[in-house]
């Protein structure tokens, strides 16, 4: 298991275009380059969902105690909720639509400015609703978990989910039980591949039955619980491989453990361990979990390769504070890479791991180390 640090990159602005420059020199690599063809559709990943402006309180102590006042040593803001997978997707690289309602207050303005110049997603589909504020959510990061207080009111009926949601290799679903989304099935009959996730039943049902749009999707990322309500197993892996009767791909996350995954078709299964890290503030672990591993998917990578990039996105992550801001960039994942390579206390077979790094990582990548991502706030202006 190799001992990984806290790596940041940089903030960066710039013009509108199919990606924006600050994109192109935020992602840095195009892991798709060798690919790409006349004709491909012009987005790589499209999703829909809630964005939130989350601000994140940072340098607590101790959790906040009823009746006093707690003071942090640090704060941050950047767009949350769905804004957390889309901004992670974009800075591995992939051309990112996402369609969202945005509130028309100073929030709204603020996350829509945020991913569309300064993580160069399109942002076409989306919207911004007159009179609607956007939802916020405040999270307290102390001891290496997380306590969140939001708000927020629905928005008008037509949620941003296109009958025609645009072309794209892929795109990402979060699947609620019991309900259908006409878009996913859509963009499915379009040849779109569907990655999906799941969030804790409430109802307490775990029927598989009841994730009606598994049917469509191309792999499922549950969490091992997760997975082993859904199968009745008692193993996550026994559970991963259960779940390969209703999706072409399992991947099962494992805390701590780190990862297993097995693909139906080619008779592959995957384990990754976990990176050892110090983890600071597990916001958005998940979702750049997933970006990580739609990126290897889509480059066509071994399902091992694919695991193992997406541990180790998902591990630099929780190294930085919130959710969109940790997400990281090629420069991190190559700064992280030629780190490990130095020490003299590495393991040569752990090494040998993320060896598939190396061509993906040019040699004007090389950065001070270590790095430190500039934390953006709506205090201030982009001038200031």
């Amino acid at each position: 298991m190799m001992p990984s640090h806290a790596i940041a990159g940089e903030e960066t602005g710039g013009d509108p275009e199919h990606l924006t420059r600050a994109a192109r020199h935020q992602a840095q690599v195009d892991p798709l380059a060798a690919l790409r063809a006349p004709g491909d559709p012009p987005w790589d990943v499209y999703l829909t969902g809630t964005v939130f402006l989350d601000i994140v309180f940072t340098g607590l102590d101790t959790a906040p105690v009823r009746g006093t006042e707690s003071w942090a040593r640090g704060m941050g803001s950047s767009p949350g909720g769905v804004a957390n997978m889309a901004a992670a997707l974009a800075r591995l690289g992939l051309r990112t639509s996402l369609a969202a309602a945005f509130g028309d207050d100073h929030y709204g303005e603020y996350c829509w400015d945020a991913l569309a110049r300064g993580e160069g997603i399109d942002l076409t589909p989306s919207r911004t609703v007159p009179g609607w504020h956007s939802p916020v959510t405040v999270s307290m990061a102390y001891e290496g978990e997380r306590t969140m207080i939001s708000h927020g009111h629905e928005p008008p009926p037509e949620e941003p989910a296109p009958d025609c949601p645009p072309p794209a290799r892929a795109a990402v679903a979060s699947l609620m039980p019991g309900r259908r989304a006409p878009w996913i099935a859509q963009a499915a009959r379009k040849g779109t591949r569907i990655f999906a996730d799941v969030g804790w039943d409430d109802t307490g049902a775990w029927d598989l039955a009841g994730l009606a749009d598994l049917e469509h999707c191309e792999a499922f990322l549950p969490n091992a619980e997760e997975a082993m309500r859904y199968t009745g197993s008692t193993c996550p892996k026994a559970a991963a491989h259960a779940l390969t009767e209703h999706v072409p791909v399992a991947v099962v996350t494992l805390g701590a453990e780190g990862a297993y995954a097995v693909d139906r078709r080619t008779g592959e299964t995957a384990e990754v361990p976990a990176i050892a890290v110090e983890a600071l503030d597990p916001t958005g672990a998940g979702d750049v979990f997933v970006a990580g591993f739609v990126t290897g998917t889509l480059a066509g990578w071994p399902l091992a390769d694919r695991l193992a990039l997406a541990g180790l996105t998902a591990a630099l992550s929780v190294q930085e504070f919130g959710g969109s801001l940790s997400a990281p960039g090629w420069s991190e994942i190559g700064a992280w890479w030629r780190r490990v390579q130095s020490l003299d206390t590495q393991n040569p077979a752990a090494l040998r791991r993320y060896a598939f790094l190396d061509p993906l990582i040019p040699t004007h990548l090389d950065r001070p180390w270590p790095l430190r991502r500039a934390v953006p706030t709506i205090g201030f202006g982009r001038n200031t």
